[in-house]
């Protein structure tokens, strides 16, 4: 087996051999995506940020010789396919299992997708070694700028794909103090810039100093991000708010069954009308017809039990629309002044809710129903309820925080209050409900905004201003979950940046980094 050796800079050892770096490389990234199960979760909340240091850690410490760029690459694209296919794994259960999709033509069709959104993480890594200077802290300050580029194109091109982002994590250690200021990417820069300079002060080439520094770079970092996280941007409005929320926990098999469908609207039904608290949120579809094609007198029975001048208001998830005007995955809010409340979810997913161009023939092999629907605004209004402004999103667009920040661009309408609806019954018991939940505690941590969660099969839960689930129903059961919550006014920096340029300014710094003009050293 042939063996290298690095060519000066940091890590003048030799390499190991060609398979065992690769092997390393799928090693790595395998760690990275166990990191993410609610298994590891389970055992402690910082246990997934510690095996998932570990496993950048090793990359990091493949990546210590000088490379050329093409191995680099490659090294980086085999991480980060392994590490997609682990985190995302669970489409293969809505392709096949929902989809109708054979089981090799599902496992394919994750593979290949999984492979080519690594090939920004394998790009991101060209560019960085194309540019390395041997310098092991600018390269490691350069390296987390290249991880910032892969996970901005993940989670921007072609409608995005940012689930497992590395930000996620990191929720329950004190890097999550950054936040509010750099939002769940930059986050993941600090992180994988700031494991990569550690590594490398304790590599071969490392010494005393540059040891010294490594672990100055680490604590420090720490503990600065733990400050920064204590910096409040939002204050209490109002009174707390009594919330229900339902989990009806219907298979998704069942979901658009015709003979199922009554027992189904009549606990929605039941639900909504004889909750008592000043707002009761129902998931996304959770009446899964349209009202015209409901029950006689349903939907109108409904609406009247939230007269405008009550005292309780409601957030249903049920489609809109009609074949003239396009078809709506939207939020109806009833009770209140400015009933009736719409909201039409804006970032759809390709082939679940919109047919990208050229793969109609792929969506006539599956069997989901509600397959092309049309995009609400951007900047949608809030729901007044009471004292607050109730921001909602449907199922994955809360995975998207720079498009929640544009509804802060106006702070006197900027929202005190996150609901999010979905329904991950598509992908069974799988790691998704998980990492779904994390999310949601990041837009929370992004936005110091408590968040609630009104989903069909889990999690649905209350989370506070500091990213902590406070309550919480079990997955995979039908329930009902009462409980207050305190809205919060202001506007943090994330929001406040992301609000008026996006992710671009991110995407603006990480680029000056990675581009950065030095001369190697050889």
């Amino acid at each position: 087996m042939p063996v290298l050796r690095a060519r000066g800079g940091a890590g003048s050892t030799p390499w190991l051999p060609l398979g065992r770096t690769w092997l390393g490389a799928l090693a790595a990234g395998g760690l990275h995506a166990v990191a993410l199960s609610p298994w590891v979760h389970a055992l402690a909340g910082w246990m997934p940020a510690v095996l998932q240091t570990l496993a950048l850690a090793c990359l990091a410490w493949l990546l210590a010789p000088r490379r050329p760029a093409r191995q680099v690459a490659l090294l980086t694209w085999l991480y980060g396919t392994v590490w997609l296919v682990g985190a995302t794994g669970w489409m293969f259960v809505s392709l096949h299992r929902y989809g109708g999709l054979p089981a090799w033509l599902s496992a394919l069709a994750v593979g290949l997708l999984c492979a080519a959104l690594s090939l920004y993480l394998g790009a991101a890594g060209w560019l960085w070694a194309r540019g390395r200077t041997g310098h092991s802290l600018v390269d490691a300050a350069a390296w987390g700028g290249a991880w910032l580029l892969a996970e901005w194109a993940r989670a921007v091109v072609f409608t995005g794909f940012p689930w497992g982002a590395s930000g996620y994590g990191l929720v329950d250690t004190p890097l999550a103090g950054l936040a509010p200021w750099v939002g769940v990417y930059g986050l993941g820069a600090v992180w994988a810039g700031g494991v990569t300079a550690v590594v490398w002060s304790f590599g071969p080439g490392g010494r005393g100093g540059l040891r010294l520094a490594g672990v100055a770079v680490a604590a420090g970092g720490l503990l600065v991000a733990w400050a920064m996280g204590r910096v409040s941007f939002t204050e209490p409005v109002g009174e707390p708010l009594s919330v229900t929320l339902l989990q009806s926990n219907v298979p998704q098999d069942e979901k658009f069954a015709v003979e199922r469908q009554g027992a189904m609207l009549h606990w929605h039904a039941q639900q909504l009308v004889s909750a008592r608290t000043a707002l009761v949120v129902a998931p996304e579809t959770a009446i899964p017809l349209l009202p015209s094609q409901l029950p006689e007198g349903y939907w109108p029975s409904l609406v009247a039990s939230f007269p405008r001048a009550g005292t309780r208001q409601a957030l249903v998830g049920v489609p809109l629309g009609d074949f003239e005007q396009g078809y709506t995955n939207s939020v109806v809010g009833l009770g209140g002044v400015e009933s009736p409340y719409r909201y039409d979810k804006h970032h759809l997913v390709p082939f679940g809710e919109f047919i990208p161009w050229g793969f109609r023939w792929f969506v006539r092999m599956m069997n989901m129903p509600l397959g092309d629907f049309t995009r609400g605004p951007l900047v949608a209004p809030s729901f007044a309820v009471r004292d607050q402004r109730v921001a909602p999103t449907v199922c994955y667009e809360d995975l998207f925080g720079e498009e929640l920040a544009a509804r802060f661009g106006v702070p006197a309408e900027a929202p005190t209050l996150l609901a999010n609806v979905s329904n991950l019954a598509w992908f069974g018991e799988s790691v998704a409900i998980h990492q779904h939940l994390q999310i949601a505690r990041m837009r929370s941590l992004e936005f110091q905004l408590p968040t609630l969660r009104a989903t069909n099969t889990g999690a649905t839960v209350v989370i506070d201003h500091r990213g902590q689930v406070t309550a919480r129903l079990p997955a995979n059961t039908r329930g009902v979950l009462e409980a207050h919550v305190q809205g919060m006014q202001g506007v943090t920096p994330f929001a406040w940046w992301a609000a008026r340029a996006g992710l671009w300014p991110a995407f603006a710094l990480a680029l000056l980094l990675v581009l950065r003009r030095g001369r190697p050293r050889h």
